[in-house]
């Protein structure tokens, strides 16, 4: 039977996915079904990183639209980041995988503080390392965390999971006709301004050659498939 694809790759997990269909909070059945496709991907071998967003929580846009100072309220969402990737840690170690959780904001009691050579460590001893806090400063997304990490980790690609199939021309949500993009540049999704990620995560994955494939993480074992090297989703490269 063929290896894996991929030795190294960090997943991005949107907080919004984590409450399942409920909007709000974290919903057991679908952190404890993720937790088994992690294990699974871990299984096979393969080095994996996650971060992890806080949407499901609080997101800072919006506290900050809300009224709130834009600076405290992106603070508030890295800590609901690190809620995610304690609750995340806890499921996986039940199912028996070594797990680290790595902050971008020092909190000695939670987790550890991110250090690039001690990530890379646990890495190569096949313990999943859970990136929380974004990346440690306001006016960055996690998703800009996802490409900041996966660029330092070595990471071989970003795996991207969302709520649908990959990228499409248009919401396929809202236009049942929109068209699904199979490979992109990076140039592409620029130009076009595809709500793929925002422009700082895409620049930052081209300047550093670091492929991304977007995909649709609620179908089960669309994780391991693309570690094997089926073609699943968009890839942007």
């Amino acid at each position: 039977m063929p290896g894996p694809k991929y030795k190294r790759v960090l997943l991005k997990i949107s907080g919004e996915f984590l409450a399942g269909g409920h909007g709000f909070g974290i919903d057991p059945k679908t952190i404890d079904a993720l937790a088994e496709e992690i294990q699974e991907s871990v299984a096979l071998g393969v080095e994996l990183a996650i971060v992890i967003g806080g949407g499901n929580i609080f997101r800072g846009l919006a506290g900050a639209s809300a009224g709130m100072e834009r600076t405290s309220a992106d603070y508030m969402g890295m800590l609901a980041t690190l809620l995610n990737g304690l609750a995340l840690q806890s499921i996986l170690e039940q199912k028996g995988i070594y797990t680290r959780v790595q902050s971008a904001i020092e909190m000695k009691q939670l987790s550890e503080a991110y250090i690039r050579r001690k990530a890379i460590r646990h890495l190569e001893k096949k313990r999943v390392v859970i990136f929380a806090g974004g990346t440690g400063n306001p006016y960055f997304s996690t998703d800009t965390a996802a490409a900041l990490r996966g660029a330092e980790i070595d990471a071989e690609v970003i795996l991207k999971g969302t709520k649908v199939d990959g990228v499409f021309d248009r919401d396929p949500v809202k236009d049942k006709t929109a068209k699904q993009y199979k490979t992109m540049t990076y140039h592409e999704v620029i130009e076009k301004r595809l709500a793929v990620m925002d422009l700082t995560a895409v620049t930052l994955c081209m300047e550093n050659d670091l492929p991304l494939i977007v995909f649709n993480l609620a179908k089960r074992n669309n994780i391991q498939k693309i570690l094997m090297g089926k073609k699943i989703g968009t890839l942007i490269h």
